[in-house]
């Protein structure tokens, strides 16, 4: 068990990878399947290992393994996991099975090729969360871009190939900026090492300038907003999702766009303390626009999977929110917002692809009625929806709320104006999902063609049942969850806290004599 505990992470970042030799030498499509299947699902099980084995009342880094790279340069191959990457490489690790399975007959040209690109894209993702050394941060972000833009480019839809390029050029320009600051940190530290620089900088050992630090902030902010991707960098997303397959925009909006968050968390809050307090309100009123105008938006959309786009937008404001107004409630109630948004999101494109597999069309008009012929699709649809709404048990209600008091209590100016307009959109997001449900599942079925639509089969249940009972489970047992990130949360925001009142000073505000 030791051996394994000092090695489990990589084995989770590369059995994906190690997939792929199988998958090149396999004899049909069906054996390329099982063969795909097979990876994400032991790298799922592995996954389990660390919240099972991880020890809540640390805040570093756990199952740490470290071997040199390119020594000339201080590069290690580094990496680990702490209560902010545990559960997102579990959410990557469980939507990789998830985007298998729903390429299963979904995917028909291509097929060896295009579980390549999906298991290249898990091990991709999982570095990024697990990555401690910065420069091998850098590698396996750029290594997401790659089977990503493949995935949209070759298997996605009719404007695949403008989409593809859309989301590589964005991609491309914030990390090109990113890279500027991970050198710049380098020249001033002499290292990569991510608890190296930040023990140097907590220390006073490594002083950074208002104006540097700014600059450096700005320049990891930047790729992390665009992959948000916060308003208004969030132009690439509705065209991705629109062309991309079914399984690319589940790990498209259920992982890829943790990864905007969960960069802002580990280097611009961990790192840059004085610059994000500078930069937070207008990073707040960033995510705030981006709330009302993505559900504004989603709300008059024609397009199914635009309608899903764009409530990302505004979803992962409310994430933006959470970690820029610095309480310790609020950025609990972010990262678990980020998981919840992956679970409920990812089964909202999967519901849409499976409408899609049966009519090949995304658009609204061409629907309603759906329940006649499709209870139980019917009955997961309303499931998932409300647990996107926030319904009270299910998962979205637990991060939104915990965002919404945060910020109410945060030691911030605004804070209570931030928080209404927060819930404002919550209410809008009530509406337009709601409104989507009405149109696509209740009413008359006047449309012929839906009159002989199959229900679920087998697989199909399967995936939509693991969905929903996860967003039962988090809704109800929460606490297991955010125990686990709660020292974690709790050392990233320290130094936005107020200091403590002295105990004179606290008497003598409440009228009492010192």
């Amino acid at each position: 068990m030791g051996f394994f505990n000092a090695t489990v992470v990589s084995w989770m970042i590369f059995l994906p990878l190690a997939g792929i030799p199988f998958l090149l030498f396999a004899k049909s499509d069906r054996a390329a399947r099982w063969i795909a299947l097979a990876a994400t699902l032991v790298a799922f099980l592995v996954s389990l290992h660390l919240p099972f084995h991880f020890d809540n009342a640390q805040g570093g880094f756990q199952f740490l393994q470290q071997h040199a790279w390119i020594p000339a340069f201080h590069i290690h191959y580094l990496v680990g996991v702490d209560g902010l990457s545990l559960w997102l490489s579990v959410l990557t690790t469980f939507l990789s099975v998830l985007g298998v399975a729903v390429s299963w007959k979904a995917i028909t040209k291509n097929v060896t090729a295009f579980f390549v690109m999906l298991l290249l894209l898990e091990t991709g993702m999982l570095g990024v969360f697990c990555s401690v050394d910065l420069f091998l941060f850098y590698v396996f972000w750029e290594i997401t871009l790659v089977p990503m833009a493949f995935l949209i480019g070759i298997w996605g839809h009719e404007r695949r190939l403008y989409a593809a390029v859309k989301f590589f050029l964005y991609t491309m320009a914030g990390s090109v900026l990113m890279l500027g600051s991970i050198l710049w940190l380098y020249n001033l530290s002499g290292t990569f090492n991510f608890i190296h620089i930040k023990a140097a900088l907590a220390s006073g050992a490594l002083a950074l300038s208002p104006a540097t630090q700014l600059w450096l902030f700005l320049g990891f902010f930047i790729a992390f907003a665009i992959k948000v991707p916060l308003f208004p960098f969030h132009t690439w997303l509705p065209d991705a999702h629109v062309e991309a397959p079914t399984a690319g925009s589940v790990l498209l909006a259920g992982v890829l766009l943790k990864m905007g968050p969960y960069g802002m968390l580990r280097f611009n809050l961990e790192l840059f303390p004085q610059a994000a307090r500078v930069c937070a309100p207008w990073i707040v009123a960033l995510g705030l626009i981006g709330i009302i105008y993505g559900a504004l938006v989603a709300f008059v959309q024609p397009n199914m999977k635009k309608l899903v786009a764009y409530s990302s937008v505004s979803h992962m404001g409310f994430i933006i929110v959470g970690v820029f107004t610095f309480s310790l409630i609020g950025t609990q109630g972010a990262i678990y917002q980020m998981l919840n948004h992956g679970i409920s999101t990812g089964g909202l494109f999967i519901l849409v692809g499976m409408l899609y597999e049966r009519r090949h069309t995304f658009e609204l008009s061409e629907y309603g009625g759906i329940a006649t012929v499709m209870p139980i699709y019917a009955a997961f649809f309303v499931w998932i929806v409300l647990s996107s709404v926030g319904l009270p048990l299910l998962n979205g209600f637990v991060g939104e709320f915990l965002i919404m008091l945060g910020t109410f209590t945060a030691a911030v100016a605004h804070a209570h104006l931030y928080a209404i307009l927060a819930a404002l959109g919550v209410i809008l997001g009530a509406l337009y999902l709601l409104h989507w449900t009405r149109l696509t599942i209740w009413g008359e079925l006047s449309n012929a063609k839906n009159k002989l639509l199959a229900d679920l089969d087998g697989r199909e249940l399967a995936v939509l049942a693991s969905i929903a009972l996860l967003t039962l489970v988090m809704g109800l047992a929460s606490p297991y969850f955010l125990n686990k990130t709660q020292a974690t949360t709790a050392a990233a925001v320290a130094a936005y806290q107020p200091p403590p009142v002295a105990p004179a000073l606290s008497a003598s505000l409440h009228g009492a004599r010192p």
